[in-house]
């Protein structure tokens, strides 16, 4: 499963494993919803509901496609948080891990905090 995320300047693609809570994101898309950051990661709800998966974790690799359990929305990391410990990749509690970004997650440095940001399938588009 491929999405793609789009915001005013920019737009990353993301390969989703096949999961429980991935699934579940892809039966609500397209959806539209305002981002927030938190150090070098963009956030934002989603209209999905999932308990942590057997895999959930708050530590991912650079680029991953989370679902934060906590916050119901989906967390996109490209680089330190203000949790982290390092350069790793650290999320404020557990999430579960859906995919990857394709190519450099750092585009995601274009992304403010409010603006308006859409997800949708990219068979679709």
């Amino acid at each position: 499963m491929r999405i793609k995320i789009s915001w005013s300047s920019g737009a990353v693609w993301a390969q989703l494993n096949d999961t429980p809570t991935a699934r579940k994101l892809v039966e609500v898309l397209p959806c539209e919803s305002h981002a927030s950051t938190w150090g070098d990661e963009v956030y934002f709800a989603v209209p999905v509901q999932a308990e942590p998966e057997e895999d959930a974790r708050q530590v991912v690799d650079l680029g991953a496609v989370c679902y934060w359990v906590a916050g119901a929305a989906l967390a996109l990391l490209f680089g330190p948080t203000p949790a982290s410990v390092g350069d790793e990749c650290r999320l404020i509690s557990e999430a579960n891990v859906l995919g990857a970004i394709e190519g450099d997650p750092r585009v995601l440095e274009a992304v403010r905090g409010g603006e308006s940001i859409r997800v949708e399938l990219a068979e679709d588009i």
